[in-house]
């Protein structure tokens, strides 16, 4: 699954009933299953075929499979009303609203070259997103800081430095000069943009954010409570592996995470990471956010759907 075209078990006795059909009728009429141990997210679609398209329809379906929390990285181009309505439904639900992508530029150093247009668009999607999380009841947003400094021409478009690519300590500084600003807007809101470091090598070549130890740096750099870390394990797992000591090392500033199997960025259990080790490892350190399941499902269709639901439950038992 790529954001740019976007940003085991089965259920309790009495829900396994109705998983044996697609019936939109018997999804919104079977009991609750227990809820999940962890806030694991389901976005848009990922439950369409058995839920329907409608994703209130989804996200009642997903509550009543346990899932607590939702994730909709295009919540902030959804009109108003719908983002109202998806918030109303989290919250009769008990759900927490997971990220949503304020801010994401893969090609351009947004951040890293201070060029006052792009500088001030951003500033201007940070406020937009504060309404947006306002309406819907998220808590926090992320934000792509664009992509390492590749000017090579001296048309000196984008900086005032004659177009010569800027050294590495440079571009972080303009950076958390530009994420110190969003955090200001941010802060009176008490609402927290997260920073996703991105694998360069299945991916998002070129990204100026990819390492965890990075976006540890960063952050402790802008020293505000609304600029923490999106730690996505699928991505630090291409990147750097050594998946739980970098969390730990990371802890302090780590605000989410997100999830997906390598290769393949599907569900928990259809690649490489032991996803049963890393989930008991956010359980004992009491860990209570959102994981947010960025990935596709491994299977089409209804097949597909409950197979997912089924991964989550394996994974989430140990």
């Amino acid at each position: 699954m790529n954001r740019r075209h976007f940003t085991q078990s089965f259920l309790a006795a009495g829900a396994a009933a109705f998983l044996t059909g697609p019936s939109r009728l018997l999804a919104q009429s079977a009991p609750r299953a227990a809820p999940f141990e962890l806030g694991y997210a389901p976005h848009p679609g990922m439950f369409k075929a058995i839920a329907g398209d409608d994703v209130v329809d989804q996200i009642k379906f997903a509550a009543d499979q346990g899932f607590t929390a939702w994730e909709d990285n295009g919540m902030a181009g959804r009109p108003p009303a719908q983002q109202e309505a998806i918030g109303r439904t989290l919250a009769n639900r008990g759900m927490q609203m997971g990220v949503f992508v304020a801010y994401a530029n893969f090609d351009e150093p947004t951040f890293t070259v201070p060029h006052a247009e792009k500088q001030a668009e951003v500033l201007d999607r940070v406020r937009h997103a504060v309404e947006v999380a306002q309406r819907c009841g998220a808590r926090w947003f992320t934000v792509v800081p664009g992509s390492v400094d590749q000017q090579t021409d001296k048309t000196g478009s984008w900086n005032r430095y004659g177009g010569a690519r800027l050294a590495a300590g440079y571009q972080t500084a303009h950076a958390i000069d530009l994420l110190r600003r969003c955090a200001a807007i941010l802060e009176p809101h008490d609402l927290t943009m997260v920073l996703e470091p991105l694998n360069w090598h299945a991916n998002h070549g070129g990204v100026w954010l990819q390492r965890s130890d990075q976006a540890y740096a960063v952050c402790k750099a802008v020293n505000s409570p609304s600029c923490k870390i999106l730690f996505d394990i699928y991505h630090q797992q291409i990147t750097e592996g050594n998946l739980i000591p970098n969390i730990d090392h990371c802890w302090d500033e780590i605000a989410y995470f997100q999830c997906g199997d390598n290769p393949g960025r599907k569900e928990p259990g259809t690649g490489e990471i032991n996803y049963r080790n890393v989930f008991r490892h956010l359980k004992a350190r009491g860990f209570a956010g959102v994981v947010g399941m960025e990935h596709g499902n491994a299977q089409p269709g209804a097949d597909g759907e409950r197979a997912v639901i089924a991964a989550y439950r394996d994974a989430d038992r140990a």
